[in-house]
């Protein structure tokens, strides 16, 4: 059964953040609002919890999953390295919609990873979805919580039409702006190459 708690959408209760953590504490899948969609998230650093969100959405095991994270220091705990550069990036434009792609560490997930070596992270400006990082204490997957295919939710009732039974809650903070997803940039060449365009444009 999937559950839903409403939370304020610019000062959500740390209580009920905590019991939405404490899911994906236990291997759950957590959807909740980000800037653009809601997404879905589960603990990143759990290869089982990351393969049932692959399983969920139908996602191709080819196409990795997006991290978030609370701060610079939990990306250096995905990340193998964080050049100057790179924090720079990281200090201009986050918390915001930029992902950057990164070598990972050996412990990240091959499924997190597709098997690429690499892992894309980014601090959200969603006040929701960075207090749920936050309480959980570790990164959080977030591909938008839709099958693969479909499209992204900006409502959590959309979310529940998706997947009600399939996941384990749903952090209800009203509805999202939808419109394009982050921009992706990839920082393991220099200078980074973007992989999707976004509301964020880097400069030569």
């Amino acid at each position: 059964m999937t559950r839903v708690i409403a939370v304020d959408a610019c000062a959500p209760e740390p209580a009920l953040l905590d019991e939405a953590a404490a899911v994906l504490h236990r291997g759950g899948l957590v959807a909740f609002p980000t800037e653009s969609f809601y997404g879905l998230g589960a603990d990143a650093l759990e290869a089982a919890a990351v393969a049932r969100v692959f399983s969920v959405k139908g996602r191709p095991e080819t196409r990795p999953v997006l991290v978030l994270v609370d701060s610079i220091a939990m990306a250096g705990r995905l990340a193998a390295d964080l050049p100057d550069g790179v924090r720079a990036l990281m200090a201009r434009h986050w918390p915001g919609p930029l992902t950057l792609v990164l070598t990972a560490r050996p412990h990240v997930p091959a499924a997190l990873t597709a098997g690429s070596g690499t892992v894309g992270v980014r601090m959200p400006g969603h006040a929701v979805a960075l207090a749920l990082v936050r309480a959980a204490g570790r990164p959080v997957t977030a591909p938008s919580a839709n099958p693969s295919g479909a499209p992204p939710p900006t409502t959590a009732a959309a979310v529940r039409a998706y997947f009600a039974g399939a996941i384990d809650l749903i952090v209800d903070g009203g509805p999202t702006a939808g419109g394009t997803g982050s921009t992706v940039a990839d920082c393991t060449t220099w200078p980074p190459r973007i992989l999707r365009a976004g509301p964020i444009e880097l400069g030569p």
